[in-house]
């Protein structure tokens, strides 16, 4: 004896599946991916830095800001982790503005902040400034890697534990500047000064280095933040539990745009 099918069960169940073909296809769409070419080009570009900036530099260089954003950017580039990639989004952007800036000023003779002085550096070799020119580019890379992924506002908070953890070894566990420790990993993050020769003496260290731990995270993150939110919001993810009426997830994770329940999935 045959049992008639439910009319609202069968309509339910195809509605779900149309829709879970239509989310398989939306995150497996190019459009949803970071091409390999990008992922290769800038791992290339990481392979040759990190040696080179070890050699001459040495492990602690990787406590700047910008190395440190580096390292996350190549974590997200190939995990392609919303997360991983906006914690230097939010972090950095602004700051590598003022670079480009003050650099320019110096490529005319003028320098603006000293911060970009040691591109000016014939001590150093060419190359290895040469290097240092990823502080150009980066932000844009960023950009387009937001732009791809969404952006999560968990980058923020974590951006600014992680920036007032190296913040607080930069100044209390290493070198302040000094004509010593030009071109040498001192003066991390600029927690003494701008200088890389010497201490900023418009206040005592403490005050500087106090007004640094609110300026990082207050005046340089937040409002970028508060632009990526609202420009790139982040991308909307399946309730895992639809997935597993649907047979499992169908794209490893719940990622990309689904609009299957509109709910975010939370983690990295």
């Amino acid at each position: 004896m045959s049992v008639a099918s439910n009319p609202t069960q069968t309509s339910l169940t195809e509605t779900l599946s149309a829709k879970w073909r239509s989310a398989k296809s939306a995150a497996t769409s190019p459009d949803n991916r970071i091409p390999l070419g990008v992922k290769v080009a800038y791992t290339a570009f990481m392979a040759v830095l990190i040696p080179v900036y070890w050699a001459n530099y040495g492990p602690l260089n990787f406590l700047y800001f910008c190395d440190l954003a580096l390292l996350l950017t190549l974590a997200g580039i190939w995990l392609e982790k919303p997360l991983l990639i906006s914690i230097p989004a939010a972090g950095i952007l602004a700051p590598q503005v003022v670079w480009i800036a003050d650099f320019s000023a110096g490529l005319v003779g003028v320098s603006l902040l000293g911060m970009t002085d040691y591109m000016f550096d014939e001590k150093l070799p060419l190359f290895l400034r040469g290097l240092s020119l990823f502080h150009g580019w980066l932000p844009l890379l960023l950009v387009y890697l937001v732009y791809k992924l969404g952006y999560d506002p968990r980058g923020f908070k974590l951006w600014t534990a992680l920036a007032w953890t190296v913040m607080f070894i930069a100044y209390f566990f290493l070198p302040a500047p000094s004509p010593v420790t030009a071109g040498l990993v001192a003066n991390v993050n600029y927690v003494f000064g701008m200088s890389s020769t010497a201490p900023q003496t418009w206040m005592p260290g403490w005050a500087w280095f106090t007004m640094m731990l609110v300026v990082v995270p207050g005046v340089l993150a937040y409002p970028m933040h508060r632009l990526l939110k609202r420009v790139y919001p982040r991308r909307k993810a399946c309730d895992p539990k639809w997935c597993d009426m649907l047979g499992g997830c169908a794209f490893g994770g719940c990622v990309g745009c689904v609009p299957v329940c509109g709910r975010e999935v939370v983690g990295l």
